[in-house]
């Protein structure tokens, strides 16, 4: 399948973002291939002139970051976000990308979703970077996936408590770190601009517990938040490379607990 996000000369944001993109759009080309409420076989995602246009909810999009994508593969995404200057740059973002037509911004949250949303009307929801902010995670899931036709796709990404707690103790923060890792909701302080983040099994259990069935768990962002500034940009290839060991590790058991945000794909049942 062709990538929309080209990685030659890659910046170290896109490269962040790039795992999560990969796995994304793997899943809304199967998605769309499959028909509605159904599971594509093997190689179907392939093909993309067999894939039909999704209509996508994207809550927390921000400015655009995974909906104008999703648009340039020619799905129709409603963004919902709370900030009135992310969702302008999200337009301006759209109007560039020549998507705006399939780009759509509504100022709102997860909790309050079905003010702006119609539920059950989306055949996959985006919920990345939500649920470690919310006052209630549980709630906010359940409207993602009320929000969902049955067997549409979810999609979650939030913050990893592993990435943070190896973070704090290799910048030499060793207490800070040991109360992320023993404190009840992943903050290493008082100062800690994230309010929670998850282990892969506490994510894993919320998504299960909302009526979603777990496809796919990702770790993201294993290497790269801890890579110093500079020292992949000092030779030719070094971001390809560090690319490549990301995806090596994303989906393996032994690195998932310490990245730095977990990605979970499933199928609302």
């Amino acid at each position: 399948m062709p990538r929309t996000t080209p990685h030659d000369h890659l910046p170290r944001a896109s490269l962040r973002a790039a795992v999560v993109w990969e796995a994304l759009e793997d899943a809304l080309a199967r998605h769309g291939a499959a028909g509605p409420g159904g599971a594509a076989g093997e190689g179907a995602a392939a093909e993309h002139s067999a894939v039909r246009p999704l209509d996508v909810l994207d809550t927390g999009g921000g400015t655009g970051g995974f909906a104008v994508p999703a648009a340039l593969l020619g799905h129709r995404v409603t963004v919902v976000d709370p900030s009135p200057n992310a969702l302008f740059g999200l337009q301006r973002r759209a109007t560039e990308a020549g998507v705006a037509d399939r780009v759509r911004g509504v100022q709102g949250d997860i909790h309050a979703l079905f003010d702006v949303a119609e539920p059950g009307a989306y055949d996959a929801v985006l919920c990345h970077g939500v649920l470690e902010y919310v006052d209630d995670p549980a709630a906010g899931l359940a409207n993602a996936v009320a929000a969902l036709r049955p067997g549409g796709l979810l999609s979650v990404l939030a913050a990893g408590l592993g990435g943070a707690v190896l973070a704090r103790a290799l910048a030499g923060h060793f207490s800070s770190a040991r109360r992320a890792l023993t404190g009840p909701d992943g903050r290493w302080g008082e100062a800690d601009p994230v309010p929670r983040r998850f282990t892969p099994e506490e994510l894993t259990r919320l998504v299960a517990a909302a009526g979603v069935e777990v496809r796919a768990v990702q770790g993201v962002r294993t290497f790269a938040d801890l890579v110093p500034d500079g020292l992949a940009e000092s030779e030719p290839g070094a971001l390809d490379a560090l690319l490549e060991l990301e995806r090596a590790a994303a989906e393996s058991p032994a690195f998932q607990p310490v990245a730095a945000q977990l990605h979970v794909l499933g199928g609302r049942k």
